[in-house]
């Protein structure tokens, strides 16, 4: 037998200018990355969330989903840290378990490859590679892009993911007969998701390029040399990779993150009581075991659905309301009824079979059911909740609640209450401890016991009011109640129940909930909750963005005037909202013309800058415009996705210039030679404003006094 030797040959591409810029990107972003060996601006906020990673303890974060915590993490763990460290402050030394240059070396990576993806952008919109390397040396001098991927930061992630989709979607578009173009429109689904689960801003591009894809999908629809099967396949494809595929990595994200976080923390009392009870130690040490059904009998603490103000208990205490309230208006001067933020032997309650005088469990138990009319005796003092036709202290619109007291007055006790379990599923539905959330509503007036949100006086000691609302409406969590702690009463004298009532409940049983319902509680709850927001030093409203008129000092030496400041290359700034203005007013002019029937350039340029628009111009606008609607604290870091788009535009107008607009070649002469001096100019204001941004070699006062550029920015001088 002859082996027959078949020659075999192997082409390699290297493009020389993308491997430059991108060996520059790793040197500017990844030089130093482990100075200053101290705590950075918002390294305070996501750092406390990282050693809540690594002692797997839940958290919940209002401002974004989880993704971008899990990367974060990713490095913590890659460099061995245990989540011991205090997140307290910023400028605090890191000890020596904590691994400095793993935390921050994954931003630092993807701010460095967002380089790489401008060059390869830019060149897919259609332009040339010169275009493309303007484009890259404007980013590598763009110094708050340098210093927001230097540290345990987001926004360099977030960039790089939304370039990365961008571009998958336009190499998806243009490649029509490549056995990669699934894979490109896939690779841009993953990225737009993996965007979106960074920060919730990746979901503005996301929307964009779901439009660009919508009008090209219509464009497909109409397309006749395509048969009716080949346009519902292209059009399922499209969907699922650009919809379905993000929904599942978005619902993976919090499958990993809940999966992850099983241990009880600090932020389990903003959840439910079914939640809380799902996490291993607090709450479910407590509730665990427990009674499932509700029976008369049954000693329970009530627990308001609502998280506002706060998560509180139905409570009472040996207290009365003041016989007149400051305003003059008088009182029923019965006990106080009110909602107490802190567990508490005040919060347990019995519920009573009207008909019956005993107070403990019968046997077998008979179980309350959706309908059945109770009353709920206060156990530490044997008063029965109430309402009546008075008016409640903080809120005169509804009645007071309180613990009847007959005081031998014509105001007979109305202490009937009806169950109404809102989320049973039948007629008869028993109630259930913590799984099911029940409205009160009052036999006598029909007002629904609620929670009202106010605070009382003095008198009140401070605690939260709750009143009958005669004119409840609708599913109001403030309405709604649950049993969260419960036992099978077996005393039926007042001395015995106190001791009773004092002694802990024992847990045995684990109760979990799926994970559709809690990630549907933690996703309302991230949407929902926001946390009191105080105006910040450093923030800054969007119009100052645009001007540059704003800075963030992120961190200063403890000795000396060595700092790292947020602040943009000027330069930069300047250019590309001059930029900005050109493209619209030639894409306006073009536009124009073109309906004049005026053809100035040829129709591929023009729909290669209407491409470049919707991408450049789009992007900044949907990164952008969305913050003047927005009323949280806004910090000048929010900017840098729209900056990078609009940097983007920058070579897009010059080269469109230089070739349609620019005739002779004087004037090309010219204009290459502004660029220059342009893009010296780039490098003069970078390299001046480098101490501020790598944080070493410290400056002398004068020399940070010559750097203040502009009067609103607050460089820091230490006072000798």
């Amino acid at each position: 037998m002859r082996c027959v030797k078949l020659p075999i040959s192997v082409t390699v591409e290297v493009n020389l200018l993308l491997v430059a810029v991108t060996v520059s990107a790793l040197v500017t972003r990844l030089y130093g990355i482990h100075f200053p060996k101290a705590v950075v601006f918002d390294e305070v906020y996501y750092g406390q969330f990282l050693s809540l990673y690594m002692k797997q303890v839940f958290f919940i974060d209002e401002s974004g989903p989880p993704f971008g915590h899990m990367i974060l993490a990713l490095g913590a763990y890659l460099g061995g840290f245990d989540g011991n460290f205090v997140w307290n402050r910023i400028g605090a030394e890191y000890t020596s378990n904590v691994p400095v240059w793993s935390l921050r070396v994954i931003p630092a990576l993807a701010g460095s490859f967002c380089i790489p993806l401008a060059y390869l952008l830019v060149v897919e919109l259609g332009y040339s590679h010169s275009s493309a390397l303007g484009a890259c040396v404007l980013l590598l001098m763009e110094n708050s892009l340098i210093v927001q991927s230097r540290f345990m930061l987001l926004e360099s992630v977030l960039i790089f993911f939304l370039l990365l989709a961008v571009l998958s979607y336009l190499r998806f578009h243009k490649a029509h007969n490549s056995s990669f173009r699934w894979f490109w429109l896939v690779t841009c689904g993953v990225s737009c998701a993996c965007g979106i689960g960074v920060k919730y801003m990746g979901m503005f591009t996301y929307f964009l390029l779901l439009g660009l894809a919508a009008v090209h999908t219509w464009h497909v629809i109409g397309d006749r040399t395509l048969s009716h099967g080949k346009v519902v396949v292209q059009i399922l494809v499209r969907f699922l990779a650009l919809v379905v595929l993000p929904v599942i990595m978005y619902l993976g994200y919090f499958y990993i993150h809940l999966t992850m976080l099983y241990r009880s923390g600090p932020h389990d009392q903003m959840m439910s009581s079914a939640f809380q009870a799902s996490l291993e130690g607090g709450l479910a040490r407590i509730t665990q075991g427990q009674p499932l059904d509700v029976a008369f009998g049954s000693q329970v603490t009530l627990r308001t659905v609502s998280s506002k103000p706060v998560p509180c208990w139905l409570h009472s205490h040996k207290a009365n309301y003041p016989v007149r309230y400051e305003n003059g208006r008088g009182s029923s001067h019965q006990q106080q009824v009110t909602c107490y933020p802190f567990k508490d032997v005040n919060n347990w309650w019995i519920i009573k079979d009207p008909g019956r005088h005993s107070l403990v469990v019968s046997s077998p138990p008979r179980p309350v059911r959706h309908g059945d009319i109770i009353q709920l005796l206060h156990g530490m003092t044997s008063r029965y909740l109430n309402t009546h036709d008075v008016a409640a202290p903080m809120s005169p619109h509804s009645q007071e609640v309180s613990g009847y007291i007959d005081f031998n007055v014509s105001m007979p006790a109305q202490n009937l209450w009806r169950v109404d379990i809102v989320n049973g599923e039948s007629d008869r539905e028993i109630w259930k401890t913590i799984l099911s959330e029940v409205r009160l509503v009052h036999v006598n007036t029909s007002a629904v016991l609620k929670l009202s949100g106010a605070s009382l006086p003095e008198w009140g000691f401070k605690q939260l009011e709750v009143v009958g609302d005669k004119i409840y409406k609708g599913y109001q969590q403030s309405g709604m109640w649950n049993v969260e702690e419960h036992r099978y009463g077996r005393s039926q004298e007042q001395k015995e129940r106190e001791l009773e009532l004092k002694s802990p409940t024992h847990s045995d049983i684990k109760r979990n909930l799926t994970f559709m319902a809690k990630f549907l509680e933690l996703q309302w709850k991230m949407l929902t909750v926001k946390n009191e927001e105080s105006e910040h030093k450093y923030s800054s409203s969007p119009l100052d963005w645009i001007t540059m008129d704003t800075n963030i000092a992120y961190w200063l030496h403890p000795s000396s005037n060595a700092q790292i400041q947020l602040i943009g290359n000027i330069v930069n700034w300047t250019i590309a909202n001059l930029s900005l203005v050109v493209y619209c007013l030639m894409f306006l002019t073009y536009l124009l013309r073109r309906r004049r029937k005026v053809e100035d350039i040829p129709q591929d340029s023009w729909e290669q800058l209407v491409l470049a628009g919707v991408i450049c111009f789009g992007g900044w606008a949907v990164n952008y415009l969305p913050f003047f609607l927005m009323e949280k604290t806004l910090f000048l870091y929010h900017y840098l996705p729209a900056l990078t788009f609009k940097i983007l535009q920058i070579p897009v107008v010059i080269e469109h210039l230089y070739i349609h607009v620019l005739r002779s070649p004087a004037q090309k002469k010219a204009f290459a030679g502004a660029i220059l001096a342009v893009l010296c100019s780039v490098y003069v204001s970078y390299h001046n404003l480098s101490p501020l941004t790598y944080g070493q070699p410290a400056l002398s006062s004068d020399e940070l006094a010559a750097l203040r550029w502009r009067e609103s920015w607050d460089i820091l001088l230490r006072k000798r």
